[in-house]
């Protein structure tokens, strides 16, 4: 918890803006974790540095822009960009190789589940840059979905565990479990409205 409470230090001194780059940093393959930066964020708030809400639309931001930045210069430089000294500690040719393989097998839903995957986000958005496999406009739909999951929950979970420290690690620690059975969620409902609309488009037919 100790990079926790540096953090919140660091934020309510600091406030939106250092949230908003820290998170930026985190999309660029800074060795930081992004759910303790955001729950940061959340803590902020919950002790009356900011309002929860707006830290929520300053989280989606800073996520947004640091993935995005990745998948740009991917789609740019192309392989390129393997040979920056910074992209080939993160993004070595067997990892890359791999990535693609996960591309082949999973299609674009990669880039959803890497979200969710802190040891592969930064490598699956580059990847999916330089390989030119989707759109930037498609990327970011697929990027925002599933950040729309994780930014909220991590935010709020500071909030609400401000003032009890015992509480929000006990969660901290659950967190992925819970983050994973709302994707579970948001795909279940997808589903049904796919299947639904499948449905009705079958009947009219």
């Amino acid at each position: 918890m100790d990079l926790l409470n540096d953090l919140v230090d660091f934020f309510g001194r600091n406030g939106y803006l250092a949230v908003f780059f820290a998170l930026m940093l985190c999309g660029a393959g800074l060795p930081l974790p992004e759910d303790i930066t955001l729950v940061a964020g959340g803590i902020i708030t919950g002790l009356g540095y900011g309002d929860v809400h707006t830290m929520v639309g300053v989280g989606m931001a800073g996520v947004l822009v640091g993935d995005s930045t990745m998948f740009l210069l991917g789609r740019h430089f192309g392989g390129r960009i393997m040979s920056w000294r910074l992209v080939a500690r993160l993004l070595t040719p067997e990892r890359y190789a791999k990535v693609q393989e996960k591309f082949e097998r999973y299609g674009n839903r990669m880039m959803f589940v890497a979200r969710f995957l802190p040891g592969m986000r930064t490598a699956v958005f580059i990847t999916a840059g330089a390989t030119h496999r989707v759109g930037f406009f498609r990327f970011l739909l697929l990027d925002g979905l599933a950040a729309a999951i994780s930014v909220p929950i991590w935010v709020y979970l500071g909030y609400f565990g401000a003032h009890n420290h015992e509480w929000l690690a006990m969660w901290i620690h659950r967190g992925q479990t819970g983050v994973w059975l709302a994707i579970a969620g948001a795909l279940l409902a997808l589903g049904v409205i796919w299947w639904r609309r499948k449905r009705a488009a079958r009947d009219c037919g």
